[in-house]
């Protein structure tokens, strides 16, 4: 384990570290999740072994610190993240970002273009997403108040999740969890999507196949974005089918051919 203090305060990220041939490789974690978690199988797997992999958790999850004056909007993620990035050395690093992570690695790409050299978003979110109390995800979370959540909502919100997904969101502070919600379903200006498409690195976008089509399609290959469909998984695409979920992140890193969407 690993760590870099990014905060005036003191606060403190922390990674999983494999060591391997540079550049480096950068494992980001979605809402309520971890990296290593999440991302272990895939970075050691024999189609993406043997890069310097650094499976890091962002401020508020995982084995990072957990500040509560911390505002935790997608910027004040992505700056965190390339203090932590910027103090292990790395520099034009190939970054793996899922569902929450990958909207943080949009605007790390965008705020600190040296640090990133690919972009690999595994169901990231793009757009705003209206807050609905009693849905799913970060529209669920960010439909109470602060107040309701730290007093009550965070035990609804345990109970509507899961055993799995509350495994790893139990270990994240609770207003980052909820101030990560919020900020993630309000987004950017300009918008993620705006963001992404302005990026002149080599992004691939990694979508279930069961949802169809990705919205924006068009607009996303014409800017140089590769959409690719990913069968028999939901969601968390890396766990619910690892082959195919290396094998298309291997083609991403290696510009092999992709099956586009």
């Amino acid at each position: 384990m690993r760590d870099a203090t990014v905060t005036p305060e003191g606060d403190r990220i922390r990674w999983a570290e494999l060591p391997g041939q540079e550049p480096p490789r950068v494992y980001v974690h979605g809402l309520g999740a971890t990296s290593p978690a999440y991302f272990a199988e895939s970075a050691v797997h024999p189609l993406l072994a043997g890069r310097r992999s650094l499976l890091i958790d962002l401020l508020g999850h995982g084995i990072s610190d957990r500040p509560t004056g911390f505002d935790y909007t997608l910027e004040s993620h992505a700056d965190a993240l390339a203090t932590a990035l910027t103090r292990a050395d790395v520099t034009g690093a190939e970054v793996v970002a899922h569902s929450m992570g990958g909207s943080v690695a949009i605007v790390l790409a965008a705020r600190h273009p040296q640090l990133v050299s690919r972009l690999v978003l595994v169901d990231a979110n793009l757009d705003p997403i209206e807050a609905t109390l009693g849905s799913g995800g970060s529209s669920g979370i960010a439909a109470y108040s602060e107040q309701e959540f730290l007093a009550d909502g965070w035990e609804e919100v345990r109970d509507r999740v899961g055993a799995h997904w509350w495994s790893t969101m139990r270990l994240t502070g609770r207003e980052a969890l909820h101030r990560s919600a919020v900020h993630l379903t309000r987004g950017t200006v300009p918008t993620l999507r705006e963001l992404l498409l302005d990026l002149e690195i080599p992004r691939t976008y990694l979508l279930p196949e069961a949802d169809g089509p990705l919205p924006g399609t068009d607009a996303l290959t014409e800017a140089g974005v590769s959409v690719v469909a990913i069968p028999d998984c939901g969601h968390v695409i890396m766990l619910d089918n690892p082959e195919a979920f290396a094998r298309a992140t291997a083609a991403a890193l290696t510009d092999l051919p992709q099956q586009h969407a």
